[in-house]
């Protein structure tokens, strides 16, 4: 029995519908500050909790779960600036909490959803691996890394095998676009509606942005794989936010102008992360081009328009 933790989110209930289609047992925990109970498949035993929750213990041994695999978080990079005590108690507490009661029910593997970009901060070359230096520059990315270090710790002195999936900027399906995260989520509803995003400064920063489905496919291969460690998931190719925007554009607006505003104090101007780990030890590598996963989000956020 796999549990997923923020199972009726954004990326969580994508891997959740995978792996039901694959025909693995899956059980959800989402206290739906984030998840929606929409995104919840029906084949899937759903939980409304926190990770801090009490209950938790006595759900991972009435599910009888092998392996945990770990979404739940404060996902919002600005908030965490803003409140980095509340960011550390779901991101850190929670975290170290969930790998205790995992010692404690001995359960067989712990995937965790980790971050590339904001790990690796202004990187000093392209495509950033996983032996580049960190330096995280929020709290959201401090705790993605105090939480490897503990994975690190719990493996070597409790044998408990992790993997740190450390994903690019993903985007599809779901995604919320209302937060700063999703930019791909927030042009494509405002386009959708006929308004104009505004591109935060000259809109030649760039991102790698990979497809929920590729994120979940790697998450599958994860638990198929006896490795330990920190592993990319991206690919490897960089994108402008202005690329984005008129691509977007394409199958939306397309005479809606390109507006620009002030620059986001501390923005990362380049990142790209290299899947060539994911590729020589998973067998992971993506397949959704941008155009294809640009396209299949707009008409979710369109189908999802007319039934609103």
């Amino acid at each position: 029995m796999i549990l997923i933790t923020g199972g009726a989110g954004f990326i969580g209930s994508h891997i959740a519908d995978l792996l039901i289609e694959e025909g693995y047992d899956v059980s959800i925990i989402d206290d739906l500050s984030n998840g929606k109970e929409e995104n919840i498949n029906p084949k899937a035993t759903f939980y409304q909790l926190s990770i801090l929750d009490k209950k938790l213990p006595d759900i991972l041994k009435k599910e009888k779960i092998d392996v945990i695999i770990h979404h739940a978080a404060q996902i919002s990079v600005r908030h965490s600036v803003k409140d980095p005590v509340f960011d550390m108690e779901i991101n850190i507490k929670g975290s170290l909490l969930l790998l205790e009661h995992c010692i404690k029910h001995k359960i067989k593997k712990f995937v965790f959803a980790s971050t590339g970009g904001a790990l690796y901060g202004e990187q000093d070359y392209f495509p950033a691996d996983e032996q580049h230096p960190t330096r995280p520059l929020s709290p959201y990315a401090v705790a993605k890394l105090s939480t490897e270090k503990y994975l690190f710790f719990f493996y070597k002195t409790y044998n408990l095998p992790y993997i740190s999936l450390r994903y690019a900027n993903v985007y599809g399906p779901r995604q919320d676009p209302f937060g700063e995260a999703g930019v791909v989520a927030i042009f494509a509803q405002k386009m959708l509606q006929g308004k104009h995003p505004i591109i935060n400064g000259d809109g030649k920063q760039t991102r790698d942005f990979v497809f929920a489905h590729d994120i979940a496919r790697a998450n599958l291969l994860a638990l198929k794989h006896d490795i330990i460690g920190e592993i990319n998931i991206s690919t490897g190719i960089e994108t402008s936010i202005n690329q984005i925007f008129h691509e977007i554009k394409k199958s939306t607006s397309p005479n809606i102008p390109e507006k620009h505003g002030p620059p986001m104090p501390g923005e990362q101007l380049r990142s790209v992360i290299s899947f060539e780990k994911a590729e020589r030890l998973l067998g992971w590598k993506p397949t959704t081009p941008l155009t294809e996963g640009l396209s299949k989000t707009v008409a979710f956020f369109q189908e999802k328009g007319q039934k609103d």
